[in-house]
Parts: structure tokens; sequence; C-alpha cells
């Protein structure tokens, strides 16, 4: 893989990610501004990750019969347009609306990196790659969260837009076409679900993420009801778990190849398990924050652990483990914020030691789950 195309990547990551994790933050100003509920609001986040894991499921079988760089310039257009709408939302149907169109045509992004990391590099160095590539990503969701603190909510949707448009020209005249890459058109999901390894990992994927979404989308409305904090605050809580997600996609990565992807794996949730069981206490705003840097640590750490994973399974089952890895995530992610906003609305504690204590069960059936080295 050319430098440059790596590079291209990186950056369609970036923008892709640099306002996922602001619309959790940004739920109390939009509700404000459309004057709607905070729980309305909130589904912005799950209109957006479902449409997304839907629509993923396509993006690995396409492009293995059609040039990845024409599917990439189709899709990431119209991302950025979509941006652009949520930017001149009149209502809070508009904006639905924009973010279910985001989640539509952004699903293309990790598929096509994976399937390109997992072809054209190296096995030993692969968990470098994707440490990289998912550390570009945190890092713009880390800028994305620490600039909704400080500024208007729509111009988090405007920023992308405009960086989109500008990388997509770069994109349309420098990255190179994938041709040589392309065989029969086919769709073998049951076939790579049938796969005891690729059945394992996705088991896996769907329960980590209906627990992580459950609470990391519903943190802002969290601290809103129970703090009071105000947007910058509540903006930099969540800040620091995109600042601790950067260290812990590279980190992550590069111990996946070095101590391998299952211990990886378990390092990541069993601090996510402690720093969810600890947020049932009524703590200091500086204690909090700690547990945020753990919470995203731990995330990174099993995302690094998984998503390497996923490219050492086997080549025939390469296109539709790209898809199902950012459909599973999305589609159980988005259930995960849904079924949250049905438990936490009840009772944050409740639905945190819920969390904690499905994680700590999830940590002990890994080796089962997971058996891959």
């Amino acid at each position: 893989m050319k430098k440059t195309t790596f590079i291209f990547l990186c950056i369609e990551g970036a923008v892709l990610s640099f306002n996922v994790a602001a619309c959790a933050a940004l739920v109390p100003s939009i509700a404000y501004e459309f004057q709607v509920p905070l729980f309305a609001a909130g589904r912005t986040i799950w209109l957006y990750m479902i449409p997304y894991g839907i629509a993923a499921l396509i993006y690995g079988p396409l492009v293995r019969a059609f040039d990845s760089r024409k599917v990439e310039l189709a899709c990431f257009l119209l991302f950025s347009l979509a941006n652009l709408l949520a930017f001149f939302s009149k209502d809070i149907q508009a904006l639905f609306w924009a973010r279910f169109l985001m989640g539509l045509f952004g699903a293309s992004v990790i598929p096509l990196a994976l399937i390109l990391i997992s072809r054209h590099i190296e096995q030993k160095e692969r968990g470098k790659f994707v440490g990289v590539f998912f550390g570009a990503t945190f890092i713009a969701s880390l800028l994305g969260l620490f600039l909704s603190g400080i500024l208007n909510w729509r111009l988090i949707f405007l920023i992308p837009a405009v960086v989109g448009l500008v990388l997509w020209l770069g994109m349309f005249f420098y990255l190179p076409a994938f041709a040589a890459d392309k065989v029969k058109f086919q769709i073998n999901y049951l076939p790579a679900l049938k796969n005891k390894a690729v059945f394992g990992i996705f088991t896996y994927i769907f329960l980590i993420s209906l627990l992580y979404h459950g609470v990391q989308q519903w943190l802002g409305v969290y601290f809103s009801e129970r703090f009071s904090f105000s947007q910058f605050v509540i903006s930099m809580l969540i800040t620091l778990t995109s600042l601790s997600g950067i260290f812990g996609e590279m980190l992550g990565g590069n111990l996946s190849d070095k101590i391998g992807r299952l211990r990886t794996v378990d390092l990541g949730i069993g601090l996510m398990a402690l720093a969810v069981s600890v947020l049932v206490l009524k703590i200091p705003v500086l204690a909090i924050a700690v547990i945020m840097i753990a919470w995203g640590l731990g995330w990174t750490f099993n995302h690094a652990g998984l998503s390497t994973m996923l490219t050492d399974l086997p080549q025939e089952f390469l296109h539709e483990a790209a898809s199902l890895n950012s459909s599973v995530r999305f589609i159980s992610g988005g259930l995960g914020v849904a079924l949250g906003e049905f438990v936490l609305r009840r009772s944050f504690n409740l639905g945190f030691i819920l969390v904690g204590g499905s994680l700590v069960l999830l940590l002990i059936f890994s080796k089962k789950l997971l058996a891959v080295k």
C-alpha cells in the first residue's frame, strides 16, 4: 500500500469520526434549541448508528466486484453533503434525516480501510497499521468533542462537511484505483458465520458494542441530569474518553502484536468493567475525569485487539468480516443506545450495575468466544 493511500484512509476516517462522539455531548444543546426532551434529541445518535450498521453489510461485498476508489468517492461525497444538511437543519426532523444519511454513506469508510490493510500489509505489522488508523479517528473525535464545548452545535457538522469536500477533491485526483483487487461479486455472510472463529468474534463484538454504547452515548445526559454540569464540562469529560482513546488505539495495536490479541482484548474489558462500576458512586468531577480516561483506554484496547483479529481471519471471509465489523458494531450500538434510554431514564445506577456485571461475564467467557491466537 502506498503511503499516500494510507494517509487518505486515515484522514477519511478522521472526518467520519469528527462528530460521532460529539453528538452524545451535544444532546442537551440540540434539545434546547429545538425545544424537545433530552431523550428525544438523543435519537440523533441511534438514527445514525443503525442505518450505518445496515449499510455496512453491502460495502464489503461491493468492493469485491467494483473498484473501491469509485465506491468510496461516491459515498464520501454524499456523506459530506449530509453533514452540510445537518448544519442547515431547521427542525429536529431535518436533523434526524441528515443523521440517517450520514450513517448510510459513512459506513463505507472503515470496511474499505480494513480490507486494504489486510490485503496489502504483512500480518506481523497489521496491528500497528490498524492502531494508527483508528488512532486518527480518535484524534478527530477528541477534537470534535473539545470544540463541541465552545462552538455552536451546528458548526460541529459544518467542519466535517467542508473538510470532507476538500478531501474528496484530493481523493479524486490522487487516490489510486484498486481494480486489481476486483473479483466476482459474491455475498458470503452465511458461509462466513458458519466459521467458528468468525461467529465467535462477531458474537463478542455484538455484545461489547451493545454494552459500551448503552453507556457512552448517554453520558452527556447523565452528567446534565445528575450533576447539572455545563455544556463545556460535559464536553470536556467525554473528550477524555477520546483523548485516552488515541493512546489506547495505538498502544492497543502494538500490544496486539506483542502480547497477543486475546490478552489485549481482556485487558480492555477489565478496565471498562472497573470504570462503569465506579460511576454508580457520587464522586467529584476530578474523579469522574479519571474514570473517563480508564473507560476510554479500556474500550480502545478492546477495539484494537478485536480489529486486529479480523485482519487475521481467512482471506475468503475478508470482505464479509470487514463489513460485519462495522455493521455489527453499529447495529448493536444503536440497539444499546435504545436499550440504554429505556433503562437509564428510570435509573442510571441500575443501568451501570447491569452493564458492569455483563462486562465481567463477557471477560470470563472471552476465551470460549474468541478462539483466535
